[in-house]
């Protein structure tokens, strides 16, 4: 199996982000997974996508949670 992907789309004035960055990190670590933080503040299709709809996790380009993460329900997600 191919490595999964995981972006965190973020916006530079939000605290969610921040904590929500430092709480999955570890778990995508865990998971062997390339982690790419994406500010959207910094990509106007990506501002326009998610606005102040952030921190959004998305996994192989498919949105798998918004504002809040379920730290169990990503690990066991990127280990199938």
């Amino acid at each position: 199996m191919s490595r999964r992907v995981i972006e965190l789309m973020v916006r530079t004035t939000c605290g969610s982000c921040k904590r929500v960055r430092e709480q999955i990190t570890p778990v995508v670590e865990a998971a062997g997974a390339e982690f790419n933080v994406r500010n959207v503040d910094e990509d106007q299709e990506l501002a326009m996508e998610y606005g102040d709809r952030v921190p959004v996790v998305v996994i192989d380009g498919e949105e798998f949670s918004c504002w809040e993460v379920d730290d169990d329900e990503l690990a066991a997600e990127l280990a199938s």
